[in-house]
């Protein structure tokens, strides 16, 4: 049994996922002690680049245990030191990193916005938004960052609302262009753009600032010097966002829609012109046999392993995982977490004598309903108990009966209220039951969008929970509780793990 996500501390979860965090420093050693006492509460990947500091800074960064340190005598501006901070992440294997400031205006509570963000949008980019209503801010600070995203707007045809903040997490995998930044405090605005450019998905989070009263703010923006190489970077990044980011989103857009129109074409010529001519004639020729019926089932198991597997989906990854003790030859009542309407080929791979309980949707289907009705798939608009001489009778023949316990598709990937119909089957017919986790079907295909995305698709079918072990739980509102918590902890491990890669 999977650790429960509620007792895995956000320190542990991010590790899991392959998140450190990232402070360049340049003489903060008023501030950086505390920082970094506050971050190690949060996570315990921690890498400090001691960009030249010439105060205290080396003695705070020694005497601190659990850190990674990375110094160079020579101070070479944030762009550099932060370029150097993610390299040396990517290094050793992180995934993500968050970006903080030494200077103590970044709260490290708000570390967990960011975890939280990750697990919902992984693969994008974080951005913190600060709450700078109560701030004691100068006019050129409220224009300078006003003039940024302004600027960044025109170049990316993206809104952010805070575009200066150096409170980010970075998708590590999809930093594009790292050795071409400037070495300045700019270098956060083109790793920005460049990965709007590149397509990054880039997203916004409210933080909290603390500023503290401006004479006692430290600051090394040279206002002259640094506004003219921002006034001069935004010139060149309008010019490249023409001639380079424009071609880039044409061939990206033109990769989709091929995609989408390959995956339509393929679904549209299997179905209509040969899984469901060649059904139809088997059904209609001579008479309905238990042959014909396991034949039927076969052939849709068959278009789902060229659907997943042998064809695949254009930009779509499957990978599955099998549990040694799965015996598909006994029958079993298999529930799965609900996320597509891909879900259901992912699981008929494995085997064809599989009976789905289907909505009336499916179940008319013009393209698949003559051969889903023919294969005995039941409709559960009739209500359980309605169908349960039939669900009897299909395994005493040898079929599994596969039941959705959520009900309907996740909206936001999310395991959601186990329902207790498939505990009721089960303990009606006196089966075990077999857990099947998906993880990324959702997100190629997801409830509100008609078109595929790119992605990764895994399913795991774990050792089936005997007769016995379901009523040591409890009642069967008991057991769909249990069950949905140990999914919601199996998901979260699949999750961690995949999102690293995506």
């Amino acid at each position: 049994m999977a650790r429960s996500l509620e007792n895995i501390t956000t320190k542990e979860r991010m590790h899991r996922r392959g998140i450190c965090v990232v402070i360049p420093t340049y003489n903060n050693s008023a501030t950086l002690g505390e920082a970094l006492r506050n971050v190690l509460q949060y996570c315990g990947d921690v890498i400090v680049v001691n960009d030249g500091s010439t105060d205290k800074t080396q003695d705070i960064l020694s005497a601190t245990m659990g850190i990674r340190t990375v110094s160079y005598s020579t101070n070479k501006g944030k762009g550099y030191a932060l370029k150097y901070g993610l390299k040396r992440a990517k290094e050793l294997g992180f995934a993500y990193a968050i970006t903080m400031d030494a200077d103590g205006q970044h709260y490290a509570k708000d570390i967990t916005a960011f975890l939280e963000a990750n697990c919902l949008y992984p693969g994008a980019l974080i951005v913190g938004n600060r709450k700078l209503e109560s701030v004691d801010r100068s006019p050129g600070s409220v224009f300078a960052n006003k003039f940024s995203n302004f600027w960044f707007f025109a170049q990316t045809l993206h809104y952010l609302p805070d575009t200066q903040t150096g409170f980010r997490l970075y998708p590590l995998r999809k930093l594009y262009g790292l050795d071409l930044i400037t070495s300045r405090y700019e270098a956060e605005t083109e790793l920005l753009v460049l990965s709007s450019w590149h397509g990054v998905n880039i997203h916004s989070i409210p933080i909290d600032v603390y500023y503290p009263p401006r004479k006692q703010r430290v600051s090394h923006f040279r206002p002259l010097r640094d506004f003219a190489r921002i006034s001069l970077l935004n010139t060149l990044l309008c010019l490249l966002a023409i001639v380079y980011a424009l071609p880039c989103w044409c061939v990206r857009t033109l990769l989709k829609v091929l995609r989408n129109v390959y995956s339509l074409l393929f679904f549209l010529f299997f179905s209509l012109f040969v899984f469901t001519p060649l059904a139809w004639f088997r059904v209609n020729i001579g008479k309905m046999t238990e042959e014909k019926r396991l034949w039927l089932h076969k052939l849709i198991q068959l278009a789902s392993r060229i659907a997943m597997i042998k064809q695949g989906i254009p930009g779509v990854k499957f990978t599955y995982k099998l549990s040694e003790e799965v015996d598909f030859n006994k029958p079993h009542i298999i529930i799965c977490n609900h996320q597509s309407h891909l879900d259901l080929a992912c699981q008929l791979i494995f085997t064809p004598k599989i009976i789905f309980l289907t909505n009336d949707w499916v179940w008319n289907n013009p393209f698949y309903g003559f051969l889903i009705r023919n294969s005995e798939y039941l409709p559960v608009r009739n209500g359980i108990k309605e169908l349960m001489p039939h669900l009897r009778d299909l395994t005493r023949r040898g079929y599994s009966i596969a039941v959705y316990p959520e009900g309907t598709r996740s909206k936001d990937f999310r395991i959601a209220r186990f329902h207790r119909g498939a505990f009721y089957i089960a303990e009606e017919l006196g089966m075990d039951i077999l857990p099947m986790v998906l993880y990324g079907t959702g997100r190629v295909l997801t409830k509100k969008e008609h078109h595929l995305h790119s992605g990764h698709i895994h399913i795991e079918i774990h050792q089936s929970v005997s007769r016995q072990q379901l009523r040591e739980i409890g009642s069967i509102r008991e057991r769909a509780k249990f069950l949905r918590r140990w999914y919601e902890d199996k998901y979260g491990e699949i999750k961690d793990e995949i999102d690293k890669y995506v």
